[in-house]
């Protein structure tokens, strides 16, 4: 005889829909101490949901989608396992279309997540952003933006507060003793800008001039071959502000081969916090994302939309944390 959401409530002592709320992550809070009496009673009789039934009842598949810019970035990389991992803990399977910088291939993944009525989406828009929101409206599919602005009035958004980190970073180089600061921004998308005005706050707020500034993709190549027009401006930056690890990874590879010292010819700080940014010599100062609570509270605010069928627009913004190390001239914190 198949095992119930009453058999779980009865050996749990709660009502079958505490069960529920802890089987589909919400609507409703759950005592901690309930919760783990639910948890346990569901071990104990190898409950498993009946997801087809569910799928059924709300005309979805039982899955959540995910659109990133570009899979070969560390950074979505990273942010796209963490999601992964806390979508599988709540019990759904999330599917990755890679947009890999293309308008048309994301619009192409959108589409296919509504063909396959997955239950929700999270979208981390390359460009084709007030699409995205266009296209779940008008499919109602619950959506939730991670790391880029797609519209805060039509749905949810989980960011990095990139203006006050990026502030933070560049504060950081003032103390430094630099006073010539230059910048490699990435493309026009809300993450890059956020982190320019960042830059600009910081220099405004020191009285200082805006240094030379530079837009490029956010790849190494990208970092690597903006070397030389920030350095060649009139009068030498002393440091540099990028807005990515992976540029910045690039920009510390052509300082080496153009036989430039960092920190002590050319002061370098970035902005994302991934894993491989403390293997680089110097080791790479960063103002590290809190990319796990990123992922999680995104995955979180989704199922609370799909369990309540309502949408909660708005922007959470979460503080970025400087790691310092050798490239800005602190010792390593690794």
């Amino acid at each position: 005889m198949a095992i119930t959401r009453a058999d779980v409530a009865r050996l749990a002592g709660t009502s079958p829909a505490l069960v529920s709320y802890v089987i589909n992550g919400g609507p409703r809070q759950v005592a901690p101490a309930t919760r783990a009496r639910i948890e346990a009673a569901i071990a104990e009789l190898g409950y498993r949901p009946n997801v087809s039934a569910r799928s059924l009842r709300m005309n979805r598949g039982h899955a959540l989608g995910m659109v990133i810019p570009d899979g070969a970035n560390p950074f979505f990389a990273e942010l796209s396992a963490v999601i992964e991992a806390a979508a599988f803990a709540r019990g759904y399977p999330l599917f990755v279309g890679n947009a890999a910088g293309d308008e048309e291939r994301e619009r192409a993944y959108v589409r296919t997540f509504i063909d396959r009525r997955v239950e929700g989406l999270l979208a981390i828009s390359s460009s084709w952003e007030t699409g995205v929101a266009d296209a779940c409206e008008e499919s109602d599919m619950a959506l939730v933006a991670v790391d880029r602005i797609i519209d805060p009035t039509r749905c949810a958004h989980v960011m990095c507060d990139s203006v006050t980190g990026a502030r933070d970073a560049v504060a950081h180089l003032i103390e430094h003793g630099h006073r010539v600061i230059a910048c490699l921004s990435g493309p026009h998308v809300s993450t890059a800008e956020d982190r320019v005005q960042g830059y600009r706050n910081a220099l405004a707020e020191a009285g200082l001039p805006e240094g030379p500034l530079l837009r490029a993709d956010f790849g190494g190549a990208a970092g690597y071959h903006a070397l030389a027009g920030l350095t060649a401006a009139t009068p030498s930056p002393t440091a540099v502000f990028v807005t990515s690890d992976l540029q910045a990874m690039g920009m510390l590879r052509a300082a080496h081969d153009a036989g430039l010292r960092v920190p002590d010819d050319l002061a370098v700080v970035a902005f994302d916090g991934i894993e491989y940014a403390r293997y680089t010599r110097p080791g790479l100062t960063t103002m590290v994302q809190p990319t796990r609570r990123m992922g999680e509270l995104a995955v979180d605010l989704l199922l609370e939309q799909i369990a309540s069928r309502t949408t909660h627009p708005g922007v959470v913004r979460l503080a970025a944390e400087l790691t310092r190390r050798g490239s800005c001239g602190c010792p390593d914190e690794f």
